[in-house]
């Protein structure tokens, strides 16, 4: 019995040598300065974008697999990484079928101008091939992904930084997604998605003081090349405004945000797309809100009813605003606002354009103001609020006749008037 242990121990040691042999082997070649260049050669091919590497080598824990060193995509904004760990799926290799168990980004700085070039780099190479998108990429999706302080960088420079990880089952569909921006905008913020059913998803979202929580499914397209559905249903709570639209986690930056106070809204998604990556330009969403106890920055709506002209600056506290909002992509529709503070109320409709221009109507009413016509325009960082023409007119007739006194009541007859001419002359 002693003698068969012997020779397993032995047997085992002789395997394990072997393998370190082997592994050294494989280390060696892999870290040659031809390696490296056959690697950046046909990486640059598949990509259409100059890759450079510093390193190539093998990683051994806590599973053997290659690891890249120093990765630099030279885009017109270069996407840097400082490290990739890419570790095989063995069992796999071992029946023939090349598939990826785990990738690690460490440290990565991805400026969006150079993402955008390495898209329509992507899609140029598609077209120009004519090759579809097929189940073989989805195979070699890692079945697990860690990001490791990894630096997005908007068009303006200001960068978000994260810590995530992702799991996919064994068909390529997302398990388990844990978020958290370490710092940047909406530093704080941790998102954990779970796969509840077959195709649909539990989302939990911490952010900006509050949470969104809900649902989201997918239909799947019935025939190759046919849309898929998206739908969900998301509720807001105590979701500080001026937090959640703040590019900078300062307290200078948010008292400069449009609007502050505290959100709570119902929201459904939609989305009928043939491309992933179409989503975002085609999903619709549809929200019931009510902001309370909160700050509309940048207008005085006060101001802009007892003064004549055009009205920009100063701030309108409100008790209470509710609404309705509709999104398509990045432009954004408010129908239905109702806001109230103290004597002051107002009702109206602003519509905010991907270049973030506002246009609008709001009707306030202010003491024995009532019903005044206000036009909003502006962008959303220098909005700003003026009479109609119909009731600057009112408002300059009842100036005259009752000086002091008639300039609030001749906006409002000026502004009903202005409305009759127009459904007049139908416009």
């Amino acid at each position: 019995m002693l003698r068969k242990h012997k020779v397993l121990l032995g047997g085992m040691a002789a395997l394990v040598v072997a393998l370190l042999a082997a592994l050294l082997a494989v280390h060696r070649w892999v870290s040659t300065d031809a390696f490296r260049q056959r690697v950046e050669q046909e990486a640059a091919a598949v990509l259409g974008v100059p890759l450079k590497l510093e390193r190539v080598g093998l990683t051994l824990w806590p599973w053997p697999g290659v690891a890249l060193d120093g990765v630099e995509l030279r885009t017109r904004q270069p996407l840097k990484v400082e490290r990739i760990e890419l570790r095989p799926a063995w069992l796999h290799l071992l029946i023939g079928r090349v598939a990826i168990s785990t990738l690690v980004v460490r440290r990565a700085v991805l400026p969006q101008e150079g993402i955008d070039a390495l898209l329509a780099s992507l899609q140029k190479i598609r077209e120009r091939d004519k090759s579809p998108e097929t189940s073989t990429a989805l195979q070699l999706l890692p079945r697990r992904t860690v990001l490791d302080e990894l630096s997005w960088v908007d068009a303006k420079g200001k960068a978000i930084v994260i810590q995530a990880e992702a799991r996919l089952d064994g068909e390529g569909l997302p398990e388990r997604l844990e978020l958290d921006v370490l710092r940047g905008r909406l530093q704080g913020t941790r998102l954990d998605l779970r796969r509840s059913d077959a195709l649909a998803w539990e989302v939990l979202l911490q952010v900006a003081s509050g949470t969104v929580q809900g649902r989201v499914e997918v239909q799947p397209a019935g025939d190759s090349g046919a849309e898929f559905v998206l739908k969900g249903q998301l509720q807001t709570r105590d979701v500080e405004l001026s937090l959640l639209t703040a590019p900078e986690p300062t307290e200078a930056v948010r008292a400069r945000q449009p609007l502050s106070g505290r959100l709570e809204a119902s929201t459904t998604l939609n989305a009928r797309v043939r491309q992933p990556s179409a989503l975002l330009e085609l999903l619709q969403t549809q929200s019931k809100f009510t902001v309370r106890s909160g700050v509309l920055h940048g207008i005085d709506l006060v101001k802009a009813v007892q003064t004549v002209g055009v009205s920009r600056g100063g701030n309108t506290p409100l008790d209470t605003l509710s609404g309705q909002v509709s999104t398509r992509g990045k432009a954004i529709e408010l129908q239905n606002l109702a806001a109230s503070s103290g004597s002051l109320s107002a009702t109206g409709q602003v519509s905010v354009s991907p270049t973030q221009q506002l246009n609008g109507r709001v009707t306030v009413d202010l003491g024995g103001a009532v019903g005044v016509p206000l036009l909003v325009g502006g962008t959303v960082d220098e909005p700003e609020v003026s009479l109609t023409a119909g009731a600057k007119i009112g408002a300059a007739l009842g100036t005259l006749l009752m000086p002091g006194v008639g300039t609030g009541a001749g906006a409002t007859v000026g502004g009903k008037i202005g409305e009759g001419l127009n459904k007049m002359f139908g416009k």
